[in-house]
């Protein structure tokens, strides 16, 4: 979701030093590709603004789709077992420590990526190549997310604070996955879902088949929304030799979503199967059942929708995917309260 493009040495684009930049309309103050109207641009503290854009905090579809899948392995574990009152924290840690995450591994990517950025129509006005925010600056922001995404984690039993030390692992290699391999949605989607594992274990203190049937089913989802997304940039990323999976599918994309979406759909049906078989109320298993039928239905639905050469398109449906998230995190609720 952090696909960068760069323009070729030789381009249009003036070569102007940060301060020029700050006056130039969409570099100081809103990001460019940022969704107009944003409440940082809107609301936040004007110091505190620059900050936040590095985090994405004006872009919140990359921070629900990080959380959607510890709200499904929470829930899933809760109807296999019991819920319980720790889990109303368990959600809440997961919900603070996503925002936290997000907004770290976004600091991260645009560190790594800082010269890419500053040639590019798109992404030259976010804040280390605008100038709004130094390197330096950069990395202590990205280190006291950290901090406190540590002290929310140690909340938790031991089995998820290894789990999310482990997952800093996929969060440091994803920003240059796409410089060595067709697939950096495979890398995405290991970061991305981890978060199905670490809410399982916080859960229930351990993990099982049926949690990294999920992780697997979140992972094969981060492939179908992803490759819509890159479809955005796939003209630029040729230009400059970026792999993705939409230039890698290219006219057979459809075909490769068609895949994908069946692969998620048959693997978060195994999870449910492997958590909930044979000790769950048959009406809690149909209501759990329910979650990857619905989560398939709206993946179908984006694909009816879908123009590959529409960017605007592409980026529409890329945000529904909170909605699918959403509705197998309501599912799998259901399942555990009722």
């Amino acid at each position: 979701m952090t696909q960068k493009t760069e323009l070729p040495e030789k381009t249009d684009v003036p070569e102007t030093t940060n301060a020029a930049r700050a006056d130039q309309p969409g570099t100081c103050g809103t990001v460019a590709d940022a969704p107009p109207d944003n409440w940082v641009d809107r609301w936040a503290p004007a110091a505190t603004r620059p900050y936040l854009r590095l985090s994405r905090a004006d872009r919140p579809i990359g921070t629900w789709l990080l959380l959607l899948p510890c709200w499904w392995g929470l829930a899933l574990a809760a109807a296999a077992d019991a819920p319980r009152w720790g889990d109303l924290w368990i959600a809440i840690g997961c919900t603070i420590g996503a925002v936290l995450m997000r907004g770290a591994g976004c600091t991260w990517n645009d560190i790594t990526d800082r010269d890419f950025d500053g040639r590019v129509a798109r992404t030259r006005s976010r804040p280390i190549p605008s100038g709004q925010v130094t390197v330096r600056g950069a990395l202590i922001w990205m280190a006291a997310q950290v901090a406190v995404s540590a002290l929310i984690l140690l909340t938790f039993p031991p089995a998820a604070i290894v789990l999310g030390l482990v997952a800093l692992i996929p969060v440091a290699i994803y920003p240059f996955a796409k410089r060595f391999t067709w697939w950096p949605q495979v890398f995405l989607g290991i970061a991305f879902n981890w978060g199905a594992l670490l809410a399982w274990a916080a859960h229930t203190g351990s993990l099982s088949v049926a949690p990294v049937l999920l992780y697997l089913s979140g992972l094969v989802w981060t492939l179908f929304y992803d490759t819509i997304y890159a479809h955005q940039d796939k003209e630029d990323d040729a230009l400059i030799g970026i792999r993705s999976t939409a230039r890698l599918f290219a006219d057979q994309t459809g075909r490769w979503l068609n895949g994908f979406l069946i692969g998620s759909v048959a693997l978060m049906t195994g999870a449910v199967l492997a958590a909930l078989l044979p000790q769950t109320p048959p009406h809690s298993l149909v209501l759990a059942l329910i979650a990857p039928w619905a989560f398939g239905w709206h993946m179908i639905w984006q694909l009816r929708q879908l123009d590959i050469d529409d960017p605007g398109a592409c980026l529409r449906l890329f945000r529904s995917n909170r909605d699918t998230g959403l509705i197998v995190a309501l599912f799998l609720a259901a399942a555990a309260l009722v």
